[in-house]
């Protein structure tokens, strides 16, 4: 997979004043794909219709989006609505929200068996469906299992975010064996050295950090990934970290 083939997640550019500005910009760098996210169903879809013709215009594809799991629970029609628009084929739950998350093992394990009908339901209506991690779910649980593990399960997909594992002490090599095969996307991200970029997060542009992302591609690419995302969770400049990172992706990815 080559710079060409690499996705933006438009959460990083939220900052900007309007979504052509973010489209036309990143089209510029030579951003063929974007992933955009929804917080919750719209009220409005002639928004998301317009958002979606946008992404077109722009000569982008949207191959995959993030849905909280409310669209999951009750907005099955209208996520299958919206990924139509946008010609999606992979859908993506984000993140479990602080007071959902369970202590024990069996907590974590009855999310995962929600997943795992969720993964059904998506590929009725045509789509794939993976979890995407941040820290708390390598955080081991009194048992010293991990509740990632609970919520995979047998069958759940995998967009890991090995940035987010590599703050929680765990090592991404590791998780992207243990679940090769059944990870379609992988979130390109990069931790800054200790006490740098507080005000970012303490997250990088891609290339500027500390994590080996030539070696980690290479490995994503082996364990089945057919998109590699670029993120960042708080860029004090989406611009700049756009631009260094799709350099520096293009450095080690051609």
């Amino acid at each position: 997979m080559i710079a060409n083939d690499v996705s933006f997640q438009l959460f990083s550019s939220r900052a900007s004043d309007s979504l052509d500005e973010q489209l036309s910009f990143l089209a510029g760098l030579g951003y063929t794909d974007v992933q955009p996210f929804f917080f919750a169903p719209p009220d409005d879809m002639a928004t998301v219709r317009g958002d979606a013709e946008r992404v077109r215009k722009h000569g982008l594809t949207a191959r995959s989006g993030h849905f909280t799991l409310d669209f999951f629970e009750e907005a099955g029609d209208r996520l299958e609505e919206i990924a139509g628009l946008y010609g999606m084929s992979l859908v993506v739950v984000p993140w479990i929200a602080p007071e959902d998350r369970p202590e024990t093992g069996e907590g974590w394990r009855e999310i995962g068996r929600r997943l795992s009908a969720y993964r059904n339901d998506a590929e009725r209506r045509g789509l794939a469906f993976a979890y995407h991690n941040h820290d708390f779910e390598m955080v081991p649980l009194a048992d010293g299992s991990y509740p990632l593990d609970h919520l995979l399960g047998k069958d759940v997909p995998l967009e890991p975010d090995l940035a987010w594992m590599v703050k929680a002490n765990a090592r991404p090599e590791e998780w992207l064996a243990k679940y090769a095969g059944r990870i379609p996307a992988v979130h390109v991200k990069d931790v800054a050295p200790s006490g740098e970029c507080l005000d970012e997060m303490g997250f990088a542009d891609v290339g500027h950090g500390t994590m080996d992302w030539p070696r980690l591609w290479e490995r994503s690419l082996a364990a089945g990934a057919g998109l590699m995302v670029v993120e960042h969770d708080k860029p004090s400049d989406w611009k700049r970290f756009a631009s260094r990172t799709i350099e520096a992706v293009r450095g080690f990815a051609s």
